[in-house]
């Protein structure tokens, strides 16, 4: 779906529904403990979802997904249904949520080590990746601001970091829809792609891994998406909004 201008309603629809969403994710981050499973971390997101007012866009008719939230853990990157495994310390989880609010929808995820002080190459996975997030937010003008520049400061911090970057999946506008045009690449050339407009919504997204770039679907449930080389993965998204002179993040507190 293209992007059309939207109403000041519906741009604070999205900053209200940005702001649950970012609240029920500080709290499971929180709440998260080694032992719990994930089927049981589904049904506790479920609840939260309703408890504020919003619905899960994962259930919707499209994408029709087995779950109110993905759950990926260790070399599993995006899209993993939660299933009975329950949380060992150490394990590498990231948690990627979107929900519906006044028909509006917004889209974050995160990544965390269960059960202990993130150290050595597991706190660089996370560290690198989500400072490449920010870099891409920070590379928003707004008006005159294209994909490929988003995409370019992405990149660039996670090749500095030499992690591997996956470059199939790629962020999204989002709001009326949970995916829509343009998509926006982990990796790019500054000046290029689409120039992006005042009041457009994306989801930028970064993945990236401890090793190779290459991904497959699992063929146990055909939606999980994990490392080809079961090196561990984390990723980190924030949806924003682009303005005349900048960005503003919607799904932060």
């Amino acid at each position: 779906m293209t992007q059309a201008p939207k109403t000041e309603a519906q741009i604070q629809a999205m900053r209200e529904g940005g702001t649950i969403l970012a609240t029920i994710l500080a709290d499971l981050k929180n709440y998260i403990q080694p032992g719990m499973s994930e089927i049981a971390i589904n049904s506790w997101v479920e609840s939260e979802i309703a408890r504020h007012g919003a619905t899960p866009t994962y259930r919707e008719p499209v994408p029709n997904f087995p779950g109110v939230i993905c759950i990926s853990v260790n070399e599993q990157i995006v899209h993993s249904v939660p299933s009975d495994y329950e949380f060992e310390v150490g394990d590498v989880v990231s948690f990627d949520l979107v929900i519906t609010y006044k028909d509006m929808k917004t889209d974050a995820a995160f990544t965390m080590i269960v059960g202990e002080e993130p150290k050595g190459a597991k706190k660089h996975l996370l560290s690198v990746t989500e400072r490449s997030l920010y870099a891409g937010i920070d590379a928003i003008k707004g008006r005159g601001t294209h994909t490929g520049d988003i995409g370019a400061a992405v990149e660039k911090v996670l090749m500095d970091g030499k992690l591997g970057v996956i470059r199939e999946l790629v962020g999204h506008g989002v709001g009326l829809a949970m995916h829509m045009e343009p998509e926006i690449p982990n990796y790019g050339k500054k000046g290029t792609g689409t120039l992006l407009q005042p009041g457009d919504t994306i989801a930028i997204e970064p993945m990236a891994t401890l090793g190779g770039e290459t991904i497959m679907t699992e063929t146990f449930d055909n939606w999980t998406i994990s490392t080809r080389d079961g090196s561990l993965a984390a990723h980190f998204e924030h949806t924003v909004l682009i303005t005349e002179d900048g960005v503003e993040i919607l799904t932060q507190l």
